[in-house]
């Protein structure tokens, strides 16, 4: 009899895992999202309509064999997963793939594409109006968002605020080698300067911002160093959190004080022999990118296929990949292990042109719109 698969999370890496497995096992998405949401794109759907409905892509062509249930993990155990629905979907192995949430634009609160796509758009018309942006947090969103701005609206005055003493502080390039990190750190900074984009470091807001995220509505604020500014629309580009409750009490040993799931060096939680867990849900020595979460959906599917034909797991060994900050469609700098800093150019050949949309409307077997605009 063939095995199930239950993999909990229909994101990068639980996507890139269900197909690599689809065509020798039973496989079984579980994912509340009526599409699959491409991330990687949020920050240009801001700025552009047409990427807000670019970037979601109905699951239907994703599996030949396998099936998406749409509903909503609520207890994974170490054999099957329990959604919000009552089902109960028993399986011989499970991949944990649930991800992390992100404040709006990074990433949408909507299982409903539709909704979505109203919520960028609105913020896009919002965002059309205003003189004065100010962004909060100057990690790989606050830069990139940055970008995206100054790219559609040359005439926006737009301010980075950080309370680190320098840009890519935050612990998504923790580990990352500090040379390399302080070259694209500098790199990115001039970029910025010549972009005309106000940097604040080393400072932040004494308060709030009195409105909501996203929303035209003018407000003066002030850091705790002393400086004063205005703003019409505010983004927060910071608060990345995992969605890891979705253990039972079986295996929630696994929890870290952080959120994360602690995983063992082939990437099945600790004392459990069929269930693993990849993505930034999990705390590896690896980056924390959709480039990440694809290699270790694609290593996990594997492990499973050499467990089921009675092999033995191996460790996982991230390798450094490509590490990618565009500053909308001419800028932004670069790593890679081959090349080390790339340039401008080279960033928007690999990323900035069209956000990987190409791969991703290949994976779901959809019409590339980028073809015919």
């Amino acid at each position: 009899m063939t095995a199930t698969v239950a993999i909990v999370g229909g994101g990068y890496g639980g996507i890139t895992a269900a197909q690599a497995l689809d065509e020798d096992f039973d496989v079984v998405l579980i994912e509340p999202k009526d599409a699959f949401v491409h991330n990687v794109a949020a920050l240009r759907a801001v700025v552009d309509p047409n990427w807000a409905k670019w970037m979601f892509f109905p699951y239907d062509g994703l599996l030949k064999r396998g099936r998406v249930v749409r509903d909503r993990a609520i207890s994974v155990e170490a054999h099957g997963v329990r959604t919000v629905s009552g089902e109960w979907i028993g399986a011989d192995y499970i991949v944990i793939a649930t991800g992390t949430t992100y404040p709006f634009p990074a990433k949408v609160y909507s299982d409903h594409a539709e909704a979505g796509i109203a919520r960028y758009h609105r913020a896009t018309e919002a965002l059309g109006r205003a003189e004065r942006v100010l962004l909060l947090g100057a990690g790989p969103v606050g830069i990139e968002l940055a970008g995206e701005i100054r790219s559609t609206w040359p005439d926006k005055h737009i301010t980075l605020i950080e309370p680190a003493r320098d840009i890519l502080s935050g612990g998504f390039i923790e580990g990352f080698d500090e040379d390399v990190a302080d070259q694209l750190r500098s790199e990115l900074r001039r970029q910025l300067r010549d972009l005309g984009i106000s940097l604040i470091l080393g400072d932040s807001l004494r308060h709030d911002p009195p409105t909501s995220t996203g929303i035209k509505s003018g407000f003066a604020a002030s850091t705790w160093g002393g400086t004063s500014l205005t703003a019409d629309i505010w983004f927060q580009c910071y608060g990345r959190q995992p969605v890891s409750r979705v253990l039972s009490r079986q295996l929630s040993g696994a929890w870290r004080t952080d959120g994360r799931l602690s995983v063992m060096p082939d990437l099945r939680l600790p004392g459990q022999s069929r269930v693993f867990a990849i993505g930034d849900v999990t705390r590896t020595q690896a980056l924390d990118t959709a480039v990440v979460a694809m290699e270790q959906g694609g290593f996990v599917a594997e492990q499973i296929k050499s467990l089921a034909g009675g092999g033995d797991p191996v460790a996982y060994e991230p390798s450094q990949p490509l590490f990618l900050i565009p500053l909308g469609t001419g800028g932004g700098a670069s790593y890679s292990p081959d090349g080390g800093i790339l340039d401008a150019e080279t960033t928007t050949l690999y990323k900035g042109n069209d956000l990987f949309l190409t791969k991703y409307c290949e994976i779901f077997d959809v019409p590339n719109p980028l073809e015919d605009s």
